[in-house]
């Protein structure tokens, strides 16, 4: 009698050891998974190399987030989800990307966003795929939605379209996809336009 109650508390004891393994090896697991966000970049056709998250899925920047804070939030997040960073997490660039230019942002709403070249970055949820842009030059949830490239210049050609690839400086004038058709930044507000420095004059130019 004695030998199978010994048996027995030895069978738990095997069991319990069992799954305090399992559950340790799932915290680590999911921790793992959490330790880092990463950054990307992937050739898109007619755009050139563009950011991407872990999954080859391309970002956006939104105009109206003036170079500085996230101001998409409740439905427009739903459609244009932004990059969190987990707390804890390290913000990782591969592929090209310039670890310098990651950071994030505080989110009003919670969590902080991350950021490259102090813009938030977004995914859209038009993109079913990896390697598609279906995003890009959209007016669309208040503001123009753009790809960057690893240099952190912003990217306002459709693709397909032609044209290069806008920058954070400069004084050329860009092909503008909202509002007016096909009219060309004005910089009526002396905002400088490609430098996203001053006010919106809504001519659809940053």
């Amino acid at each position: 009698m004695r030998v199978k109650v010994v048996l027995a508390v030895t069978s738990v004891a095997a069991l319990a050891l069992i799954a305090t393994a399992v559950s340790f090896a799932a915290n680590g697991a999911a921790k793992h998974r959490l330790s880092s966000v990463t950054i990307s970049a992937r050739s898109v056709t007619g755009l050139g190399k563009i950011l991407v998250d872990s999954k080859g899925r391309t970002l956006y920047m939104f105009v109206p987030d003036k170079h500085k804070s996230v101001t998409c939030h409740a439905v427009c997040a739903k459609i244009w989800p932004p990059i969190f960073q987990p707390a804890g997490a390290k913000i990782v660039a591969a592929g090209g990307v310039k670890q310098a230019l990651l950071s994030s942002d505080k989110d009003s709403t919670g969590g902080r966003v991350v950021t490259y070249n102090h813009w938030p970055l977004y995914r859209y949820l038009g993109d079913r795929k990896a390697g598609t842009a279906t995003g890009q030059a959209l007016n669309l949830n208040g503001g123009l939605w753009y790809v960057m490239s690893t240099t952190g210049a912003i990217i306002k050609h459709k693709p397909g379209a032609g044209g290069g690839s806008g920058g954070n400086g400069g004084g050329s004038t860009t092909t503008s996809s909202g509002g007016g058709g096909n009219s060309q930044c004005s910089d009526d507000d002396g905002d400088g336009d490609g430098t996203a420095g001053g006010p919106d004059d809504g001519d659809g130019c940053i």
